[in-house]
């Protein structure tokens, strides 16, 4: 598993404070946070996120309704609005973005552990150890 993917789950599954998440994200170039919002949106897909995750995820991520990544995940199709979230271009947007995205995976990936891993599995992102404060690069 990459470091990207192990910051994204540890965030998700908060073992890391979203606080950490925020600095890392911050401290990546504008191409690397599109890259990182884009990657982290296609793992939403992959957790079987839907619409439905939309109102918890809004609440975890302590945004507003009002906030442009929180009218766009409550509007249809969550593979499109994943889609139109990870593309927000001003920072503020991106920053708000990626707490959402990572509070949808956080909701989407909890409903699949309990659906389908409940038994056990053999993800490596459900058998990750408590994240040390260091940065991950």
């Amino acid at each position: 598993m990459n470091k990207w993917a192990v910051m994204f789950n540890e965030l998700a599954q908060e073992r890391r404070p979203m606080a950490q998440g925020l600095a890392w994200f911050d401290g990546l170039l504008v191409e690397e946070q599109v890259a990182a919002l884009r990657l982290l949106s296609h793992y939403c897909v992959q957790a079987r996120a839907t619409s439905d995750d939309g109102p918890e995820a809004i609440r975890r991520a302590g945004l507003r309704a009002t906030h442009t990544p929180a009218v766009l995940i409550t509007r249809g199709r969550i593979n499109e609005q994943l889609g139109k979230i990870a593309s927000l271009a001003p920072l503020d947007e991106r920053r708000k973005a990626f707490r959402l995205l990572i509070s949808v995976l956080a909701v989407a990936d909890h409903r699949r552990r309990q659906r389908f891993c409940s038994d056990g599995c053999g993800h490596q992102w459900h058998r990750l150890p408590r994240a040390d404060v260091a940065e991950i690069e």
